[in-house]
């Protein structure tokens, strides 16, 4: 994971487009969001500037291809890297995605969106290591280029087996499907009131649910130290969830949150701010840091009635600041 964070800054994970959009006579048809051949070609180009901006440690290197909850990561992850490694990464290794396959949606409009789920030379290829890249692409019209909003990383027998038509296209989930346990556009704010409250319960326990809200709380009075904690939903523009339908009536849902984290030391406590947390920070930190967290999220939502499993967060540190 410490590969994985570096570059991709923390990693952490939005709305996808795809291309070409055809209208007439005024109206918009429905189309599939990319071919085979850009969702390639669309792949090899995030994987160029991913390798350009880790080797230099230069988040412009890569800006223009990530978006959305990802891209506040990846960012930040490099702007603090930038501070305290301006020579660049003297341990990088280029990222391989292989094995890419393709889910495509027909849609009408902008944006436009499809998932690349690939092999990483990040792992092994066998046994509990194992994982496969779960990549979102966006297009936000026919001007932009295809950048990623959201990355999940999943062991293989985690990944859902997700609807096709007879086309071999997927089937795009609309934000308000109410035949979902919650709809795509509720994901982000239920899911923070469950971080705050323990509610709704639509959540099933796991690391991502349950024991995160433990942690927490062990966490929370520390000899010496006191920690708050604040959640917010994220789900406007390009952090607004997407989802494809999977084989089981139910949806495969990407969406964001935000996460405030404020620690406050005694008198005579020293905070212990790490080199990565200071090179985002501004202000000074005499007894309080707060740091401010994006969490990229993939959830498997059910249809019909029935619980929530956030498979995978991916969560990077985008601002701090100390007082």
């Amino acid at each position: 994971m410490r590969r994985l964070t570096g570059a991709l800054a923390a990693v952490t994970v939005l709305t996808v487009t795809a291309s070409g959009c055809v209208t007439v006579h005024g109206e918009r048809e429905v189309v599939p969001s990319a071919t085979r051949a850009e969702a390639a070609q669309a792949l090899r180009d995030f994987t160029d500037a991913y390798n350009r901006a880790d080797k230099a440690y230069d988040p412009a290197l890569d800006a223009g291809r990530v978006t959305g909850p990802l891209g506040a990561v990846n960012q930040a992850g490099l702007q603090a890297r930038h501070v305290t490694d301006p020579g660049g990464n003297p341990q990088h290794v280029p990222l391989e995605l292989t094995d890419a396959r393709f889910s495509i949606p027909r849609k009408a409009g902008w944006p436009r969106w499809f998932v690349a789920d690939t092999d990483s030379n990040r792992d092994k290829d066998t046994g509990p290591t194992d994982t496969r890249w779960l990549l979102v692409f966006v297009r936000a019209g026919a001007d932009d280029v295809w950048k990623v909003a959201h990355l999940s990383v999943l062991a293989p027998k985690d990944v859902p087996a997700l609807a096709v038509d007879e086309d071999g296209f997927a089937e795009p989930v609309r934000p308000d499907d109410t035949g979902l346990a919650v709809a795509p556009k509720d994901l982000s704010e239920s899911y923070v009131a469950y971080l705050r409250t323990g509610r709704p319960e639509t959540f099933a326990p796991g690391p991502h649910t349950t024991e995160w809200r433990d942690q927490r709380k062990k966490n929370a009075i520390l000899p010496g130290m006191s920690t708050q904690y604040v959640d917010q939903p994220l789900d406007g523009g390009d952090f607004a969830p997407l989802a494809l339908r999977t084989r089981d009536g139910g949806a495969l849902a990407f969406f964001a949150t935000r996460h405030f984290e404020r620690q406050t030391a005694a008198k005579g406590v020293r905070l212990n701010i790490n080199a990565d947390v200071r090179a985002l920070m501004t202000g000074e930190a005499k007894s309080t840091v707060t740091k401010e967290r994006v969490s990229d999220d993939a959830a498997r939502v059910p249809a019909g009635r029935g619980a929530v499993t956030v498979i995978n967060r991916l969560q990077g540190l985008v601002s701090a600041k100390g007082e």
